[in-house]
Order: structure tokens, then sequence, then C-alpha cells
């Protein structure tokens, strides 16, 4: 996922089908300096990870 969709997608605030490694995430938090984003798995909100950016995928519906 590109910087600008994800910078998006945690400005609206809505829950998108994201995912990271087949789970479906929230994203916190885009840190546009690393090209990472903050997320967790949405049925386990207390695992919150940073992960690369090139490693979460929209799935459009």
């Amino acid at each position: 996922m590109n910087r600008q969709r994800a910078e998006e997608i945690v400005q609206t605030g809505d829950i998108k089908h994201v995912t990271y490694e087949g789970e479906r995430v929230y994203i916190q938090r885009v840190d546009e300096h690393n090209e990472t984003a903050r997320i967790y798995p949405l049925d386990d909100p207390q695992k919150e990870m940073d992960v690369p950016l090139t490693q979460l995928v929209e799935k459009l519906l």
C-alpha cells in the first residue's frame, strides 16, 4: 500500500478491508519518515505493531 492511501484511510477513521499477512487490521497512524504504519488486528486490539506500508494490502469490495 502506498503512504498516501494509508494516510487517507487513517483520516477517514473507517474500517477498510486492509490485511497484514492475511489478517484484517486497523491502521492507527502512518509514519511517513519510516514508511511504516501502526496497526492492530481487528480481533485483537491489544496486539499493536509497526509494519512496513509495503506489507499492507487493501482489498477493494
